[in-house]
Formats: structure tokens, sequence, C-alpha cells
């Protein structure tokens, strides 16, 4: 390579150096070497003295020091003694053998040839040796003797070497790496280079590939059957797969089909010989050991591919059948863990959630069926729906942890089941609460009735047939405020809040009406004794009157009776104290509903018997006589048939018999004869002879159940004269589906048919003349 001459190039520095000074550039001075002479003798050792020498001849002088790309090349032989050193410790490197030159020398080196330009032809001699070295390797994996097991060791080995070297190769050239490679856009880096080669020259070849990636899915087979295999081996291959950008299309797919595959067999196994809970715990400890593959030697980006195509092939492929195996079971037997563990897995699972969302609605809707349609459960009905719903809440709770969807189709469950037997339901709680409500209830607390109270809510808030509920309360209601029968006031008030927060005001006004005729009732009592002390009005009676609006209270049938004088006296002096303070009302006196407490005398003792006004008359005859036929009590007392043999009944044949009957027997026959009992005994003085109840009649349950339909009727009627009021014109199908969504309880195409017959012939609407399926409102 010539030398240039040094004193044109000093010129042509200055020439360079003035012309920066006129284009007021700045002028950085350094001080360099003849790094090829390695002469540092005439360089100034400071750059104090090198400014003294410069300025000794009086005039101000610049001076820039000249830059690596200023000095001349340098000789040929230079060049090429450099490369073979350079060439000697990569060989050295490749062969694993001792590097006869040290690291910063070599790096210096590489430094040098970079700075005299010579950068591209020194990555080229670099990419060359490289791959001469690579092409020699390969020979080593095209023996088709080698097994799996030496061929992956022997692989590992040639990468783990090949990163070694490229390692300390890219140490050497690192000058070059950063200078010039990085610097070219269409250049790789040197480790890259090496990369690129490897696969090139290695992986590239089909055969060798194949075995490489066979092997690997061979150790993971056989890891997945329980043997014990190589991880670190595995994870470095698959590394070296990474590192050479061909894991996802030549190993994942692959591993992905083959696991598919593997785990489709599996799942079909699990499906036939397991049940639920332990093919769940086993598909959950495939789940794990497959995650804890992928964290051990995969990429974790194959992890959501290989999870979601696990549970496809576990469970997506085999929900029904899983589920159908023994969920019902699990529900039954309230295991909390295992009806965990399948919201789990299925919530993980592309369509499980909603697989498990209709099993767990028919599993409600079937046990709940159960419970509603049989009559036989009548009596226990209530009390299995209340614990039917606490072990559903549960499970919700523990297992489902609240999940708004599982939520709101067990609501939805439970609507329709309920639903299914018309008015009975409702009718049946009705009659819960009132034995819950009435005195003798001791089985709870005051914390617990009201929060059974809640849950019976909830059970109403379900339920269609919400006035069928209401008349049969209302009726219950009255007898426990009329005969003191309520256990507790606040818990009848706190009733009453709970199905007016349900319901709203309407429901609850006439419930809360009786609650006001009790209250104004006890004020009338007070105003009646102070009249009757300022009158004078004599009498050894305590009179106890309770004042019922009609609208309030359910309706009662008068019947006639014949009081004793005395009797008669108390109630008309009542009447004439009351209307003289509310003029213009009108008294009916309710004899079903009176009480009285009379004090008996017998030869074992004085007695004190709690009775009905019914009993009350028939006992007081026996004040005038010892003994009275059937007929003569009915004369005598005025009370229809069927209640006297009842109200005999209770005194006769009950547990506190006070009169005798002849003939002996259960019921009360013609030509029966009463006796006074003089050798009635019993343990306690106050005594409470309570009225034989018959078992609600069909014929008392069918006038409920017909007052109700009747009130129906006027809610129909009403529901119809306001959507067509509202849309005027309306076809019969379309004004159906209006009352459907405004009325709540069941409702009857015929019943919706005879009322709209009903309100054409009143005027309220007429047919279209050209079209009879369709109605006008007339205004």
């Amino acid at each position: 390579m010539p030398q240039e001459d040094s004193s044109s190039s000093a010129a042509a520095a200055a020439s360079q150096k003035q012309e920066q000074l006129k284009n007021g550039k700045l002028i950085v001075f350094s001080v360099a070497a003849d790094h090829h002479n390695n002469d540092f003798t005439k360089a100034p050792t400071t750059l104090s003295s090198f400014a003294s020498n410069m300025l000794g001849t009086g005039s101000v002088k610049k001076l820039v020091i000249k830059n690596f790309k200023d000095k001349p090349l340098p000789l040929e032989n230079y060049t090429e003694e450099t490369w073979q050193k350079l060439k000697e410790a990569v060989q050295a490197i490749q062969n694993s053998i001792s590097v006869k030159y040290s690291l910063e020398e070599l790096y210096q080196s590489v430094e040098n040839l970079c700075s005299y330009n010579l950068s591209a032809n020194l990555y080229k001699q670099l990419k060359q040796l490289c791959e001469h070295h690579l092409k020699a390797q390969i020979h080593q994996f095209r023996e088709d003797s080698v097994d799996n097991g030496p061929f992956l060791k022997k692989m590992d080995k040639c990468w783990q070497n090949h990163s070694r070297q490229m390692s300390m190769i890219r140490n050497i050239f690192l000058f070059l790496d950063r200078t010039y490679a990085f610097q070219i856009l269409t250049l790789s880096s040197i480790w890259d280079m090496g990369l690129e080669l490897f696969k090139s020259y290695i992986i590239c070849d089909q055969n060798v590939r194949s075995r490489t990636i066979d092997g690997i899915l061979v150790l993971i087979a056989k890891e997945r059957n329980g043997e014990m295999v190589d991880r670190c081996l595995i994870q470095r291959l698959v590394t070296m797969l990474s590192d050479l950008r061909i894991y996802q299309e030549s190993f994942e797919s692959k591993f992905l089909e083959e696991t598919s595959r593997f785990y489709a067999a599996e799942g079909r196994k699990l499906v036939q010989k397991k049940e639920i809970p332990g093919c769940l715990y086993h598909i959950k400890k495939l789940l794990e050991g497959e995650v804890d593959r992928v964290r051990t030697y995969l990429c974790l980006n194959t992890q959501e591919q290989l999870i979601t195509m696990l549970e496809k092939q576990l469970l997506g492929e085999h929900l029904s059948a899983v589920l159908q195996k023994g969920l019902s079971f699990l529900l039954d037997e309230n295991r909390i863990e295992d009806l965990s563990l399948v919201y789990q897995v299925f919530s993980k699972i592309e369509c499980g959630f909603q697989v498990l969302l209709q099993h767990w609605i028919e599993y409600i809707k079937k046990f709940g069926s159960s419970i509603v349609i049989n009559p036989t459960k009548d009596k226990t009905m209530v009390q299995e729906l209340l614990d039917f719903k606490d072990k559903i809440d549960f499970i919700i709770e523990a297992s489902f942890l609240k999940n708004e969807k599982i939520i709101v189709a067990m609501k939805d469950a439970f609507e329709t089941f309920i639903n299914k037997r018309p008015n009975k339901p409702a009718e049946l709680l009705a009659k819960y609460v009132d034995s819950k409500l009435r005195t003798g209830n001791k089985e709870a607390t005051d914390e617990e009735l009201e929060e059974l109270l809640a849950k019976v809510v909830i059970l109403f808030r379900f339920i269609h047939e919400k006035d069928v509920f209401e008349a049969f309360y209302k009726k219950d209601l009255a007898k426990r405020l009329l005969l003191d029968k309520s256990a507790s006031v606040d818990a009848e008030k706190s009733m009453l809040c709970k199905l007016k927060q349900e319901c709203g005001t309407a429901f609850t006004n006439k419930l809360q009406g009786m609650f006001k005729d009790m209250e104004l009732s006890k004020d009338i009592m007070i105003q009646l004794k102070q009249y009757t002390k300022n009158q004078n009005i004599p009498g050894n009676i305590d009179l106890t009157v309770n004042i019922l609006t009609m609208s309030f209270w359910p309706t009662y049938i008068p019947k006639e009776i014949q009081l004793p004088p005395d009797m008669e006296r108390l109630q008309k002096n009542f009447k004439n104290f009351y209307l003289s303070r509310h003029s213009g009302r009108k008294l009916q006196w309710q004899s079903t509903l009176g009480r009285c407490v009379l004090r008996g005398e017998f030869k074992k003792g004085k007695k004190e018997l709690q009775v009905t006004l019914f009993q009350t008359l028939v006992l007081l005859m026996f004040n005038e006589g010892n003994r009275f036929s059937l007929e003569e009590i009915k004369v005598a007392t005025g009370v229809e048939d069927r209640e006297l043999r009842r109200t005999l009944q209770s005194l006769a044949c009950g547990r506190a018999r006070v009169l005798i009957k002849s003939p002996k027997g259960r019921d009360v026959e013609d030509g029966d004869v009463f006796f006074c009992n003089e050798e009635f005994k019993h343990k306690l003085f106050k005594i409470k002879i309570s009225e034989i109840q018959m078992k609600e009649t069909i014929e008392e349950r069918t006038i409920t159940t017909q007052r109700v339909f009747q009130d129906r009727q006027y809610q129909i009627d009403a529901a119809i004269v306001r959507i067509m009021k509202i849309r005027k014109t309306l076809t019969h199908s379309v004004l159906l589906s209006e009352l459907y969504n405004q009325l709540k309880f069941t409702l009857q195409p015929s019943d919706l048919k005879t009322r709209i017959e009903s309100l054409i012939d009143r005027d309220y609407m007429e047919r279209d003349k050209e079209n009879p399926n369709e109605y006008k409102y007339i205004a």
C-alpha cells in the first residue's frame, strides 16, 4: 500500500482548517501518535509545551491533530499479519484450544483494521471463517445410526459450543460490530450472523430439523407418561429453536398437534372411567403439569394456546357428559370443594360456563318442581323450599364465588318452578307465616324470627299470585289480631313493612288498616269505661269491643243468635255510646268472632274457662238446668246447626270435657243429650277450651279463591280500559300481549276473552266493523 507524502498531507490539512475557521466551525484539539510506527518521541509530552512550541514564532496558529481517518493506510503486510493473528484466534476458539494472544491485543487489532476502512473486508472474512467451520459440523448429524437420545445430546453440545464460540468471537470483534455491522441496516450483527449460519447449515437440513423436533416431542411424551427425562436438555434445545426463530413455525405447531392427539385420548378415558370429582381433580393436575412444563422449558407464549387446547380436549368435547355423570349428586350432597373445582374448571373453558349454567338451571327446576308439584308435600312445602334456597345460596357463595349470572339464573329457575302450580304455593306461604307469627311459637328468638321472615319474603318475591297470598294472609292476620293470638306485634309490623317494600303501599293498605282499627278500638274502650262510670250503668260483665272497618277486614257472614238479656243490654248500651260519638255509622255484630271468659264452680274446685261466644251460650244454659237435648239447645241459642254441633263437640268430646254427651261418641248426632260434668277436673285454673277447628274445608278455600278471582276481574277490566284508552285501536293478539306484561298473576286466554266481551257489552270498546279481530276504544 503506497504512503502519502507528509508535506502534501500537512498542506491539505492546513487548507481544511482555514476553511473551517472561515465557516465559523469549532476546532477540537487532540493529540495523536503515529500508531503505525509506534513513535511517540516527536509528539509533545504536554499540551502546554506543545502550545509554546507552536507559539514560538510570534504568531497565533490554530492546529488540528489528525484523526485516524487522516492517517496514511498501513502497509499491506501489516493488514495480512493482523488478519492472520485474528484468524488464528478464531480458529483456536472454534477448536476449543487456548488463544496465544490476549483479548486486549486482539481487540486493538480489530480496531486498527477498522480505522483504516477495512471493516467490510474484515466482516466478510470473519463470516467466511464461521461458515466454513459450520459446514464441517453438519456431517456428524447425518449418521442414520444415531438414536434420538445421543442425537439430541450431540445437537445440544454443538449448539452450546457454537453459542459459546460466537460469544467469544463477538467480544473480540466488538469494535467491528459497533462501528460497522450496527451502522448498516442490511447487515446482521456478529451474533445474529452466527445464528443465521447455524440455522442455514445445521437446522435447515430437513433431516436434522425433523430428528431434533421429533426427539424433543418424544422426550415430552415420555414425561407425560410418567418417565424421568432430562428437562434441562429439552429447555436448552427449545431455547435454541427460539433463538433461531423457528420455534413457532417448526416446533410449536407440531407440539400442539401431538398434545391435542394425546389429550383427546386421555379425555375419552377420563370420562369413561372416573366420576366427576376424580375426573376434574385429574384434569386439574394435568393442567398444572402442562403449566409447569411451559414455565420450565417452553416459551411462555405457548401457554395460552396449550391450556385452551387441553381444556377443549379434556373437557370441551365432554362437557355435558361430565356434568350429567355427577353434578346433581354433588349438589344433593352439598360437596362444596368439588363444586368449587367444577366452577373453576368450567369457567375457564370456552362455552363451559354456559353448559354449567344450563345444568345448574335444570337442577334447580327439577328439584324445586318435585317439592311444589307433589300434593303430599303440601304440609312441608314452604319449609323445604326455604331449606333448598338456603342450600343454593350457600353453594353460590362458597363454590361459585357469588357469580352474578349464576345468581340471576337461580332466581329465574325459582320463579319458573314455584309457579308451576297456580295459587297453592301462595296460599301455603301465607299459612306458613301465620304458623310462625301465632302465639305459642317458641321455636325461634326474635332475631331468628326476623331472619326467617326475610327469607319468606324472598320466596314471596318469586310468586306470581301475590293477590292469593294477600287474601289468605289477611284472613289469618284477622284471626291473630281479634283472638289475640299474635306472638309479637313487632314481628307483625316487621312483616308488614317487608311486604310494603316488596309490593308497595297499595298492597298493604288494608293490612295496615286492620292494625289501625285495633289501636282505635283500645281508645274507644277507655272512653266506654268512662262513659259507663259517668252514666252509672249497672252490670257485672266486662265488655270489650273491636270496631272493624268493613273494607279492611275479611268478609264475615253475620249470624243471628239468641243472647242472654244481660248481654243484649250491654250490646245496646255500647251501640248508644258509639253512635252518640259517630253519627251516620252502622254497626253489625259479628257473633262468630266473639269470645268470653266464664267462671265455673265444680266439685273439684273453681275454674276459669276461656271460650267462644257460641260455647258461652251453650254453657250458660246449664245455669238453668242439668240436662238439655241437641234440639233444645238449638232453639234456645239460635246457633246454626253445623256451628252448634261443632261447639258441642268441643265441650263434650275434646280434652276439657265440661259437658257429658249421651250416648258417648266422637260426633254429635240428632237426639244426643248433654249433661253438666260436675266431676270436671283439670290441673290448671285458667282453661282455654279451643273450638273444634274444622280443617279448612274445600268450601272455605273456594270462597277465598272466588273472592280473589273476583278482584282479578276488576284488575283485568281496569288494565284493558287503561291500555285501550292509550292505544285507541289494537288487535286481539297485541292486547293480550300487553295484558300479560301488565298483570302479574297467572292468566288464561279464556278469562281475558270473557272480560273483553264484558267490556264490549258495557260499551267501553267495540270491534272494528271490517276487521273483527281489532278493537277500538269508545271515548
